[in-house]
């Protein structure tokens, strides 16, 4: 089966002229705020951050979608594809990649702050629930009478 990914624009494009493409737009600073990732903080530098790209494949697909997404500005990805690494993922033809997304370090924050929001409501979401497992070992537990002392098996 030929799958064509010519339309894909990381399609023959190495990490490190991607990078390099990004961090001439935007700079390490503005990646870091959407990307939360280190190697764009601490003492950045191209050769550093293709290094631990290399080494860490979620971060290298943050990248790359962060590419195809806010760099080529490419509408999102099908459920189907965004499945997929940005890599394999095929673009449709009629998809043309556009300008550079304009981004700011207030909207990068803003970004975060709805994430975080996201993410404490999906924490208390589960929290309050139980997993069948759960309801099961709390039924399960035998009744102690109060003539039983629950410590002599402790006792010497």
């Amino acid at each position: 089966m030929d799958i064509d990914y010519s339309n894909n624009p990381l399609h023959g494009l190495g990490l490190k002229q991607m990078l390099t493409e990004i961090v001439d737009y935007y700079g390490f600073e503005i990646l870091y705020a959407y990307l939360n990732i280190n190697c764009f903080k601490s003492n950045p530098s191209i050769e550093s951050s293709v290094k631990f790209l290399k080494k860490t494949d979620w971060a290298r697909q943050k990248v790359e979608a962060f590419y195809l997404y806010k760099f080529k500005s490419l509408p999102r990805a099908s459920d189907e594809q965004f499945e997929l690494p940005p890599r394999d993922r095929i673009i449709p033809p009629e998809q043309t990649p556009g300008e550079p997304a304009e981004l700011s370090l207030e909207d990068a924050e803003r970004l975060r702050e709805k994430r975080a929001r996201k993410a404490a409501e999906h924490d208390a979401g589960t929290t309050r629930r139980s997993s069948p497992e759960q309801r099961k070992s709390n039924y399960a537990q035998p009744a102690v009478s109060s003539d039983t002392d629950p410590w002599a098996k402790w006792r010497k």
